[in-house]
């Protein structure tokens, strides 16, 4: 008697998880569409993008900001925020719509994004006049670091930062120089980085040069492959086939390495919707790193949004993806789980781990969620 009693609340207690099972996955799902709804999009970029303003980091016009104000413009866009517009305003007006230090360098011409993308509104050319005297230095002097003047840009964050300056420039001012310049200096960068059968890119020289001595690789052995370095390519990508026409001749070299490297990272992502610190061993790297994901949530919205990515294929990445970033931030606005500013993986981020960088991914990638159809 005593086992029949037994074993009609084991299976009393069964069908309540199943119930109880059922009602959270439901639950979860009915939450998850919150994510994806217009007012909640907008709400979350300006509440993310005002955090960042009010909390900043770095000096304003280094890369980890270009990456960033490239995000609040494409937030600006979306919400029409005035607080937004002005702050960028402000800044560029403070320095004078200068880029930073060094002419030679992409990372310093990465604010220009944003200069560019305000003057395409404003037609004020002192937005832009400092941006074409660095280009014409950048392209009529030797690289001054011994070496490597021949390769003007030899890691593959650079891929981010000025390609979508030149092209942008290009495109507003009419003056293909711009195209043509983007186009042999990404192809040289291509040629020394891209790897043909892992569909991605080495971060620099130091993982590519041949000899065990300057071989790196993960515990797995497989070798080593950055998420964010990958991100900041495919989201730089994304940002000059946006710019570029559709007759361009070179335009089709940006698509094929487009659709190649996003057939390879969607293979990639994990069963939460993040990608890890390094891309081939994630099983080193526990916990989502939140900027990476976010440049590749970016990318693949905005190939499905402009149909150069099958949207049955790419969408369920993306929707997992956006949900998943929606929850590493806090109450405050804060975007977490972001790697600091580094060259490698690594495993130093946590809940509490910003950087200005990896709010301007989620802005980003928010941009485009929210251009969606069909969810």
């Amino acid at each position: 008697m005593i086992n029949n009693y037994n074993k009609r609340i084991m299976k009393k207690i069964s069908y309540l998880v199943f119930v109880l099972s059922i009602t959270c996955s439901l639950f979860a799902q009915s939450s998850d569409k919150e994510y994806f709804k217009k007012g909640y999009i907008k709400e979350i970029l300006n509440k993310t993008a005002e955090w960042q303003l009010a909390n900043p980091k770095h000096e304003p016009r280094d890369w980890t900001n270009g990456a960033f104000y490239a995000g609040v413009f494409a937030a600006w866009e979306t919400t029409k925020s005035p607080e937004l517009y002005r702050a960028m305003k402000e800044m560029g007006q403070q320095h004078n719509w200068t880029p930073w230090k060094r002419w030679y360098h992409a990372d310093d011409i990465a604010i220009c994004q944003m200069y560019v993308d305000l003057y395409r509104l404003e037609k004020n050319r002192q937005m832009i006049r400092s941006t074409i005297d660095t280009l014409a230095l950048f392209f009529n002097r030797p690289y001054p670091v011994k070496g490597i003047e021949v390769i003007k840009w030899w890691w593959c964050d650079a891929l981010f930062m000025a390609p979508p300056v030149l092209v942008k420039l290009g495109m507003v001012t009419g003056d293909q120089t711009y195209l043509k310049k983007n186009d042999e200096y990404y192809r040289e960068c291509y040629d020394l980085l891209y790897n043909k059968e892992e569909r991605l890119f080495a971060r620099d020289l130091n993982y590519v040069i041949k000899g065990d001595e300057k071989d790196r690789w993960e515990a797995n052995g497989k070798r080593i492959f950055w998420s964010r370095g990958n991100g900041w390519v495919l989201g730089g990508l994304a940002r000059i086939l946006q710019e570029l026409p559709k007759d361009y001749p070179q335009r089709s070299f940006y698509e094929t390495l487009f659709k190649e490297m996003a057939s390879r990272i969607v293979e990639l992502q994990q069963e939460d919707g993040l990608w890890r610190a390094s891309l081939l061993d994630p099983e080193s790297y526990p916990g989502g790193e939140v900027s990476g994901s976010g440049f590749f949530c970016y990318a693949l919205a905005w190939g499905i949004n402009n149909n150069l990515l099958d949207k049955k294929t790419y969408l369920p990445a993306v929707k997992k993806c956006w949900v998943a970033l929606n929850q590493c931030v806090n109450e405050e606005g804060r975007v977490g789980w972001v790697q600091p500013v580094g060259a490698d993986p690594r495993k130093n981020f946590n809940a509490d781990s910003w950087e200005v960088y990896g709010t301007g991914a989620f802005l980003l990638a928010g941009s485009e969620v929210i251009k969606l159809k069909g969810l």
